[in-house]
């Protein structure tokens, strides 16, 4: 039989073992937590600045293209003066001052599997037709599919 100074101890010692167990659990379930990939994100961009900005207007494709690289979904959507961009002669003269080329982040969204809308009205409005869009990963669309892009995001940038 233990006496009463034994059974203590033993006690004490089992309460001391299960604090242990309890904070190894602790400290392996936060490293695990810590640990884990970081969630997957669906990206809007607005881009109202066209080529007269050519800074703004490549920072959101630059943006565009960082998030696709580190494994998200965007989608572009160009309204107002950048309604133009998607074209070929603006694709290739827009260069931001340490924003980058346009042309190079188009490419890179485009094989990053990025889409673009173009705000309809403001193509019509700027004199752009389908040839413009054609073989690209873009179409025409009207506010309500900016609308209905921006409640499915996580996020919405605009430039």
């Amino acid at each position: 039989m233990m006496n009463s100074h034994q059974q203590r101890s033993m006690s004490f010692r089992s309460h001391y073992w299960l604090a242990v167990l309890c904070l190894l659990l602790t400290c392996a379930t936060t490293y695990a937590q810590s640990s884990v990939t970081p969630k997957k994100m669906k990206f809007l961009i607005h881009i109202t600045c066209g080529p007269d900005n050519p800074t703004k207007a490549a920072l959101g494709f630059l943006v565009a293209k960082t998030a696709l690289t580190e494994g998200h979904s965007v989608t572009l959507f160009l309204a107002g003066d950048a309604a133009v961009l998607l074209r070929d002669a603006d694709l290739d003269k827009v260069e931001g001052l340490g924003t980058g080329k346009l042309r190079e982040h188009y490419d890179a969204i485009v094989k990053a599997g990025g889409r673009f809308y173009v705000s309809g009205m403001s193509a019509k409005a700027r004199g752009m037709t389908d040839a413009d869009i054609s073989n690209k990963p873009a179409e025409f669309a009207m506010p309500t599919k900016l609308v209905q892009l921006a409640a499915d995001s996580d996020r919405m940038f605009t430039y």
